[in-house]
Protein backbone atom coordinates (compact mmCIF):
# COMPACT_ATOMS: atom_id res chain seq x y z
CA UNK A 1 0.00 0.00 0.00
CA UNK A 2 1.46 3.38 -1.00
CA UNK A 3 1.37 6.58 1.08
CA UNK A 4 -1.70 7.93 -0.73
CA UNK A 5 -3.69 4.79 -0.03
CA UNK A 6 -2.58 4.82 3.60
CA UNK A 7 -3.58 8.46 4.03
CA UNK A 8 -7.04 7.77 2.61
CA UNK A 9 -7.70 4.64 4.64
CA UNK A 10 -10.79 4.60 6.83
CA UNK A 11 -9.76 4.18 10.50
CA UNK A 12 -10.54 0.72 11.82
CA UNK A 13 -11.66 -0.16 15.36
CA UNK A 14 -8.05 -0.33 16.63
CA UNK A 15 -7.19 3.13 15.30
CA UNK A 16 -7.19 6.06 17.78
CA UNK A 17 -9.08 8.06 15.14
CA UNK A 18 -11.91 5.52 14.93
CA UNK A 19 -14.34 7.45 17.20
CA UNK A 20 -13.58 10.86 15.66
CA UNK A 21 -14.02 9.52 12.13
CA UNK A 22 -17.18 7.47 12.61
CA UNK A 23 -19.22 8.98 15.45
CA UNK A 24 -20.15 12.31 13.78
CA UNK A 25 -21.69 10.53 10.80
CA UNK A 26 -24.20 8.52 12.83
CA UNK A 27 -27.80 9.56 12.19
CA UNK A 28 -29.47 7.38 14.83
CA UNK A 29 -28.58 6.25 18.34
CA UNK A 30 -28.89 2.60 17.35
CA UNK A 31 -26.19 3.10 14.69
CA UNK A 32 -23.99 4.98 17.14
CA UNK A 33 -24.32 2.28 19.79
CA UNK A 34 -23.50 -0.47 17.27
CA UNK A 35 -20.31 1.28 16.16
CA UNK A 36 -19.29 2.18 19.69
CA UNK A 37 -19.46 -1.39 20.95
CA UNK A 38 -16.84 -2.43 18.40
CA UNK A 39 -14.34 0.29 19.33
CA UNK A 40 -10.80 -0.76 20.35
CA UNK A 41 -9.15 2.65 20.08
CA UNK A 42 -7.57 2.72 23.58
CA UNK A 43 -5.14 -0.20 24.08
CA UNK A 44 -4.90 0.15 27.87
CA UNK A 45 -8.67 0.07 28.27
CA UNK A 46 -9.07 -2.84 25.87
CA UNK A 47 -6.48 -4.83 27.82
CA UNK A 48 -8.09 -4.02 31.17
CA UNK A 49 -11.70 -4.77 30.19
CA UNK A 50 -10.63 -8.11 28.69
CA UNK A 51 -8.43 -9.00 31.66
CA UNK A 52 -11.35 -8.35 34.02
CA UNK A 53 -13.51 -10.64 31.90
CA UNK A 54 -10.90 -13.39 31.95
CA UNK A 55 -10.00 -13.22 35.64
CA UNK A 56 -13.53 -12.41 36.87
CA UNK A 57 -14.67 -11.69 40.39
CA UNK A 58 -15.44 -14.80 42.45
CA UNK A 59 -19.14 -13.92 42.73
CA UNK A 60 -19.40 -13.85 38.92
CA UNK A 61 -17.19 -16.81 38.07
CA UNK A 62 -19.97 -18.54 36.14
CA UNK A 63 -21.03 -15.42 34.21
CA UNK A 64 -20.04 -14.39 30.71
CA UNK A 65 -18.67 -10.84 30.62
CA UNK A 66 -19.61 -8.28 27.96
CA UNK A 67 -16.00 -6.97 27.89
CA UNK A 68 -16.64 -4.31 25.25
CA UNK A 69 -17.49 -0.60 25.30
CA UNK A 70 -20.83 -0.07 27.06
CA UNK A 71 -23.34 2.01 25.08
CA UNK A 72 -25.77 4.52 26.52
CA UNK A 73 -29.10 3.34 27.87
CA UNK A 74 -32.47 4.98 27.38
CA UNK A 75 -34.83 6.36 24.74
CA UNK A 76 -33.74 8.43 21.76
CA UNK A 77 -36.19 11.21 22.67
CA UNK A 78 -34.98 11.56 26.26
CA UNK A 79 -35.49 14.99 27.82
CA UNK A 80 -32.91 14.29 30.55
CA UNK A 81 -29.45 12.76 30.26
CA UNK A 82 -27.47 11.41 33.21
CA UNK A 83 -23.71 11.46 32.62
CA UNK A 84 -21.42 9.40 34.85
CA UNK A 85 -17.73 8.49 34.71
CA UNK A 86 -17.11 5.10 33.06
CA UNK A 87 -18.35 1.51 33.38
CA UNK A 88 -17.08 -0.59 36.29
CA UNK A 89 -14.91 -3.60 35.51
CA UNK A 90 -17.36 -6.03 37.14
CA UNK A 91 -20.48 -3.91 36.62
CA UNK A 92 -21.23 -2.52 33.17
CA UNK A 93 -18.20 -4.30 31.72
CA UNK A 94 -19.83 -7.55 32.85
CA UNK A 95 -23.50 -6.87 32.07
CA UNK A 96 -23.11 -4.71 28.96
CA UNK A 97 -25.57 -2.19 30.37
CA UNK A 98 -24.72 1.26 31.66
CA UNK A 99 -24.65 1.49 35.49
CA UNK A 100 -25.80 -2.11 35.83
CA UNK A 101 -24.36 -4.80 38.08
CA UNK A 102 -22.66 -2.89 40.88
CA UNK A 103 -23.49 -0.87 44.01
CA UNK A 104 -23.21 2.47 42.21
CA UNK A 105 -25.86 1.43 39.72
CA UNK A 106 -28.06 -0.01 42.45
CA UNK A 107 -28.09 3.38 44.18
CA UNK A 108 -28.76 5.30 40.95
CA UNK A 109 -31.60 3.07 39.72
CA UNK A 110 -33.27 3.16 43.12
CA UNK A 111 -33.22 6.98 42.91
CA UNK A 112 -34.49 6.99 39.31
CA UNK A 113 -37.36 4.68 40.29
CA UNK A 114 -38.25 6.87 43.27
CA UNK A 115 -38.64 9.84 40.92
CA UNK A 116 -40.59 7.79 38.37
CA UNK A 117 -37.88 7.75 35.71
CA UNK A 118 -37.27 3.99 35.85
CA UNK A 119 -39.81 1.18 35.75
CA UNK A 120 -38.14 -0.76 38.56
CA UNK A 121 -35.75 0.03 41.42
CA UNK A 122 -32.95 -2.31 40.34
CA UNK A 123 -31.05 -3.14 37.16
CA UNK A 124 -29.37 -6.53 37.24
CA UNK A 125 -28.91 -7.61 33.61
CA UNK A 126 -29.86 -6.66 30.07
CA UNK A 127 -33.00 -8.80 29.96
CA UNK A 128 -34.52 -7.89 33.32
CA UNK A 129 -37.38 -5.81 31.90
CA UNK A 130 -36.10 -2.40 32.97
CA UNK A 131 -37.47 0.61 31.08
CA UNK A 132 -36.33 4.21 31.46
CA UNK A 133 -38.85 7.01 31.11
CA UNK A 134 -37.56 10.14 29.40
CA UNK A 135 -33.98 9.69 30.60
CA UNK A 136 -30.79 8.46 28.89
CA UNK A 137 -27.76 7.21 30.85
CA UNK A 138 -24.30 7.63 29.36
CA UNK A 139 -20.67 8.44 30.21
CA UNK A 140 -17.62 10.28 28.85
CA UNK A 141 -15.62 7.02 28.73
CA UNK A 142 -17.34 3.83 27.59
CA UNK A 143 -14.77 1.22 28.64
CA UNK A 144 -13.92 0.21 32.20
CA UNK A 145 -10.63 1.89 33.23
CA UNK A 146 -8.07 0.51 35.71
CA UNK A 147 -8.74 1.86 39.22
CA UNK A 148 -11.78 3.66 37.75
CA UNK A 149 -9.44 6.35 36.42
CA UNK A 150 -9.31 6.96 32.67
CA UNK A 151 -6.44 9.09 31.43
CA UNK A 152 -7.05 12.49 29.83
CA UNK A 153 -6.02 10.96 26.50
CA UNK A 154 -8.56 8.15 26.83
CA UNK A 155 -11.24 10.67 27.76
CA UNK A 156 -10.42 12.76 24.69
CA UNK A 157 -10.33 9.74 22.35
CA UNK A 158 -13.77 8.66 23.58
CA UNK A 159 -15.22 12.20 23.47
CA UNK A 160 -16.69 11.96 19.92
CA UNK A 161 -19.07 9.20 21.05
CA UNK A 162 -20.54 11.45 23.76
CA UNK A 163 -20.63 14.46 21.44
CA UNK A 164 -22.52 12.50 18.80
CA UNK A 165 -24.90 11.06 21.38
CA UNK A 166 -25.77 14.50 22.75
CA UNK A 167 -26.17 15.83 19.23
CA UNK A 168 -28.68 13.08 18.41
CA UNK A 169 -30.51 13.73 21.69
CA UNK A 170 -30.46 17.52 21.27
CA UNK A 171 -33.92 18.01 19.68
CA UNK A 172 -35.60 16.91 22.90
CA UNK A 173 -32.85 17.31 25.48
CA UNK A 174 -33.69 19.79 28.24
CA UNK A 175 -31.43 18.84 31.15
CA UNK A 176 -28.23 16.96 31.94
CA UNK A 177 -27.43 15.57 35.39
CA UNK A 178 -23.68 15.09 35.83
CA UNK A 179 -22.47 12.60 38.44
CA UNK A 180 -19.12 13.73 39.81
CA UNK A 181 -16.40 16.19 38.94
CA UNK A 182 -14.76 14.06 36.23
CA UNK A 183 -17.98 13.86 34.27
CA UNK A 184 -18.56 17.60 34.72
CA UNK A 185 -15.12 18.53 33.41
CA UNK A 186 -15.41 16.06 30.54
CA UNK A 187 -18.88 17.27 29.53
CA UNK A 188 -18.36 21.04 29.39
CA UNK A 189 -16.06 21.04 26.33
CA UNK A 190 -18.41 18.62 24.56
CA UNK A 191 -21.35 20.95 25.11
CA UNK A 192 -19.34 23.93 23.85
CA UNK A 193 -18.24 22.06 20.74
CA UNK A 194 -21.81 20.91 20.15
CA UNK A 195 -23.09 24.47 19.95
CA UNK A 196 -24.26 25.34 23.44
CA UNK A 197 -23.01 28.54 25.02
CA UNK A 198 -20.92 27.54 28.04
CA UNK A 199 -20.04 30.54 30.26
CA UNK A 200 -16.47 31.57 30.97
CA UNK A 201 -15.00 31.01 33.40
CA UNK A 202 -16.55 27.60 33.15
CA UNK A 203 -18.99 26.84 35.99
CA UNK A 204 -17.54 24.89 38.91
CA UNK A 205 -18.80 21.47 39.86
CA UNK A 206 -20.63 20.93 43.11
CA UNK A 207 -23.54 18.94 44.41
CA UNK A 208 -26.67 20.91 43.68
CA UNK A 209 -24.99 23.09 41.06
CA UNK A 210 -27.51 24.29 38.49
CA UNK A 211 -26.33 26.16 35.42
CA UNK A 212 -28.61 27.25 32.58
CA UNK A 213 -26.96 27.29 29.17
CA UNK A 214 -28.90 29.79 27.05
CA UNK A 215 -30.42 28.94 23.71
CA UNK A 216 -28.35 29.62 20.59
CA UNK A 217 -29.12 29.53 16.88
CA UNK A 218 -28.35 25.81 16.92
CA UNK A 219 -29.44 24.70 20.39
CA UNK A 220 -32.29 25.19 22.80
CA UNK A 221 -31.80 26.16 26.44
CA UNK A 222 -30.17 23.41 28.48
CA UNK A 223 -30.10 22.94 32.26
CA UNK A 224 -26.89 21.47 33.67
CA UNK A 225 -27.19 19.97 37.17
CA UNK A 226 -24.45 18.52 39.35
CA UNK A 227 -24.55 15.66 41.84
CA UNK A 228 -21.89 13.85 43.77
CA UNK A 229 -21.14 10.51 42.15
CA UNK A 230 -23.05 7.60 43.78
CA UNK A 231 -19.84 5.67 44.43
CA UNK A 232 -19.69 3.43 47.47
CA UNK A 233 -17.21 5.82 49.03
CA UNK A 234 -19.68 8.69 48.78
CA UNK A 235 -22.78 6.73 49.76
CA UNK A 236 -21.20 4.82 52.66
CA UNK A 237 -19.78 8.00 54.19
CA UNK A 238 -23.03 9.92 53.76
CA UNK A 239 -21.49 12.48 51.44
CA UNK A 240 -24.28 11.53 49.05
CA UNK A 241 -27.58 10.32 50.49
CA UNK A 242 -30.57 8.95 48.62
CA UNK A 243 -32.68 12.09 49.30
CA UNK A 244 -29.85 14.25 47.93
CA UNK A 245 -29.72 12.36 44.64
CA UNK A 246 -33.51 12.12 44.40
CA UNK A 247 -33.78 15.89 44.80
CA UNK A 248 -31.38 16.52 41.91
CA UNK A 249 -33.15 14.01 39.65
CA UNK A 250 -36.54 15.45 40.57
CA UNK A 251 -35.31 18.94 39.67
CA UNK A 252 -33.99 17.63 36.34
CA UNK A 253 -37.33 15.98 35.60
CA UNK A 254 -39.14 19.22 36.39
CA UNK A 255 -37.06 21.41 34.08
CA UNK A 256 -37.16 18.63 31.48
CA UNK A 257 -40.93 18.64 31.49
CA UNK A 258 -41.17 15.06 32.68
CA UNK A 259 -43.81 13.87 35.13
CA UNK A 260 -42.08 12.99 38.40
CA UNK A 261 -43.26 11.32 41.57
Amino acid sequence: MDATETAGAVPGPDDPDFPAHHAPGCTALADLDALLTGCRACPRLVAWREEAAAVKRAAFRDRDYWARPVPGLGPSDAAVAVVGLAPAAHGGNRTGRMFTGDATGDFLFAALHTVGLASQPASSHAGDGLTLHGVRLTSPVHCAPPANRPTPGERDTCRPWLAAELDLLSPGLRAVVVLGGFGWQALLPVLAEAGWSVPRPRPAFGHGAHVVLPATERRQELHLLGSYHPSQRNTFTGRLTMPMLVDVLREAAAVGGLPAV
